[in-house]
């Protein structure tokens, strides 16, 4: 079993060597993991006002310092155009909108293309999934004539939301040669230091401006737009869900390594082997650790615990053992502490669930699906159902 389950894994990731990983939990280090509610001069966090004035701002810069690349907050101007409209999309079931958006720096500009369908039935306006699109473009076919399970959206839209994406190489190509021809040609300086953002960081900047149109569609909910990703998709829509108060829920599909998993667990894919398959992800300042993942002075618990009070949904694949389920689901346990403070109880039982038996109940959902490194209307139905739960 175990030698299907690395051949598996060598498919899904082509380019990477599967052999030297760990996939044997009697194997995994002892480990302690920072605590998420002990602040940098050891006070004991134990109220919203301290988390949010002390200890969130601490891992926030932490994340942005040693991981993911300081995001550039501001920009020369940002203009929205609908390029493409149809009212009768779907056999009237929808209203297509195909919108650029344009954002200008330093004399540069990027276009970030944004494909949305809206539902003619649901009382307007309507809340939204917007997913970082890191598979190919025709997943997200405008015209229907390829229908994918990876963007179900006529499964989305019959459920009453609405459902956009746009192509993750709008922001960043996912390339180590080119990923800086999008939009780090704005901000050229990021590529000087060791704490400048990359492809995660660029993702989740488009994210962002994405919502910045959404708050000028009147078609869409602003207060409810749920930011989802698949794989490095998954890790970008944490951090930009993270970084970006504005989105009301999280999606991490799958997101592994540098996304829901613990990396102190050393199991699947590692710090190490993330950065030198993909050096172009993240702010240079994490390769330090690589393979020196006790120095972390972190984790991916204190990644998630910066969406609260916000819901986030994490998931994983029964064959995805390279995306560490446990150590996903431990590191989601992990943030509830920070939901306690608000008065959020999580429905989460202790140990990790069975496969195919998913806990949606916000504020923080899981489900472990059986099959591959993958996203699937199984997913998108889940992710339903804890929208529902959270705004209606």
């Amino acid at each position: 079993m175990r030698k299907i389950l690395i051949v598996l894994q060598f498919i899904i990731y082509p380019f990477t060597n599967l052999i030297a990983q760990n996939y044997d939990e009697s194997k995994v280090p002892a480990y302690t993991l920072p605590d998420v509610l002990v602040s940098q001069n050891e006070k004991k966090i134990t109220s919203v006002k301290d988390w949010e004035g002390i200890r969130r701002p601490e891992i926030l810069s932490l994340f942005e310092r040693e991981v993911y690349g300081t995001m550039p907050k501001k920009y020369d101007r940002i203009a929205f155009k609908v390029k493409n409209e149809d009212k009768n999309a779907m056999n009237g079931k929808a209203r297509l909108k195909e919108v650029e958006i344009a954002v200008t720096n330093n004399n540069e500009t990027v276009l970030i293309n944004l494909v949305m369908f809206v539902p003619t039935q649901a009382k307007k306006p309507a809340p939204v999934f917007l997913l970082i699109n890191n598979r190919g473009k025709n997943n997200t076919s405008p015209t229907r004539d390829t229908l994918s399970s990876f963007w179900p959206a006529e499964q989305v839209i019959d459920a009453g939301y609405a459902i956009s994406a746009f192509h993750y190489s709008d922001a960043a190509p996912d390339n180590k040669d080119t990923f800086a021809n999008g939009v780090l040609r704005l901000y050229p300086e990021q590529l000087k230091t060791d704490d400048g953002m990359k492809a995660i960081g660029a993702w989740a900047w488009a994210a962002s401006r994405v919502m910045d149109y959404f708050e000028k569609d009147r078609d869409i909910d602003p207060s409810k737009v749920i930011v989802t990703g698949h794989s490095r998709g998954g890790k970008a829509s944490l951090w930009a869900a993270a970084q970006d108060k504005r989105f009301a829920m999280c999606v991490a599909n799958n997101s592994g390594n540098s996304g829901a998993a613990l990396s102190h667990r050393r199991f699947g894919e590692t710090i190490e082997k993330i950065n030198t398959t993909f050096p172009h992800w993240f702010a240079n300042n994490y390769k330090k650790y690589n393979n020196n993942e006790q120095a972390l002075p972190f984790d991916q618990h204190m990644l998630i615990a910066l969406v609260a009070p916000r819901p986030v949904y994490i998931t994983n694949a029964s064959l995805d053992l390279w995306g560490d389920p446990k150590g996903s689901y431990l590191a989601e346990k992990e943030a509830e502490k920070v939901y306690g403070l608000y008065n959020l109880k999580s429905s989460l039982p202790a140990t990790q669930p069975t496969i195919n038996t998913p806990f949606v109940k916000p504020p923080l959902a899981y489900h472990n699906r059986e099959g591959i490194h993958n996203l699937t209307e199984y997913d998108w139905a889940q992710f339903v159902k804890t929208a529902d739960l959270h705004f209606r």
